[in-house]
């Protein structure tokens, strides 16, 4: 069966977005993965299909219901269902490459896109949701959020991406930021491409774009640059998920 992902959002029609081009859309044409989408107000109450209510204890916003959620929630998660649940929110854990390779190789994902203030505290509890965030800033919904998720995930599932070298040469692939990369033409607008990449010397750019990514971790990302030398005092490979976030950026609501 193909991975599989289903999104509960007031805004099914945010979805597939630009998941549905360059190789994930290609991705989705051929079968090797499947999207839901389901309208959370399709479970609002009365006649406006109301799904939030205000706080209590006061306080700006509204929060949506625990029961429209769970009532969502039991609408497209069979009792044999074993797809994580995840809640994007900026109270989550921070997202790693390390949780987008697990999600990857398992049957998919239900998300569950916040709005407003956020979900009544008792529906996360009940339903078991894993609370994630992808960065440290706050978003409008959770969909921005849901997009970058999947996007980490799907270009992990076998056959998404032209070669397996793609995924193992990355930023964070390695506790480390990637190497910066070159092309043709040789020299442009006075710059010059580094002479070593043109070497011919397969050890000699393998110690390089080492060197490069050291040095770019280090000066851009001093947590990770850390955690790394950690890892290497250990003697042992850093593990992925010390490369923090994969994008600076919260998973509102």
């Amino acid at each position: 069966m193909s991975w599989h992902a289903t999104i509960l959002t007031l805004f099914p029609a945010m979805f597939p977005g630009p998941l549905g081009a360059s190789l994930a859309g290609r991705a989705l044409e051929d079968g090797l993965w499947r999207l839901d989408t389901h309208d959370l107000r399709a479970h609002g109450l009365g006649r406006h299909r109301t799904v939030d209510d205000t706080p209590f204890g006061g306080g700006a916003g509204m929060v949506m219901r625990p029961d429209v959620v769970a009532g969502a929630l039991a609408a497209v998660r069979a009792p044999d269902d074993a797809r994580p649940l995840i809640y994007l929110t900026p109270r989550g854990k921070l997202l790693t490459q390390a949780d987008a390779a697990r999600w990857s190789v398992g049957p998919g994902l239900v998300l569950l896109c916040g709005r407003y203030e956020g979900l009544d505290q008792r529906v996360i509890e009940a339903s078991g949701a894993e609370e994630i965030s992808v960065g440290d800033y706050v978003l409008s919904g959770g969909e921005p959020a849901a997009l970058v998720l999947l996007d980490a995930c799907l270009r992990l599932l076998p056959g998404v991406m032209g070669g397996a070298e793609s995924a193992t040469e990355e930023s964070f692939a390695d506790g480390l930021l990637e190497y910066p990369h070159y092309t043709r033409p040789a020299e442009w607008q006075g710059r010059a491409v580094p002479p070593v990449l043109l070497s011919g010397d397969h050890a000699a750019i393998r110690a390089w774009r080492r060197a490069e990514a050291e040095d770019a971790t280090r000066q851009r990302r001093p947590d990770l640059w850390a955690a790394h030398l950690a890892a290497r005092m250990a003697g042992r490979r850093p593990p992925v998920d010390s490369a923090a976030s994969v994008a600076t950026a919260s998973a509102g609501p």
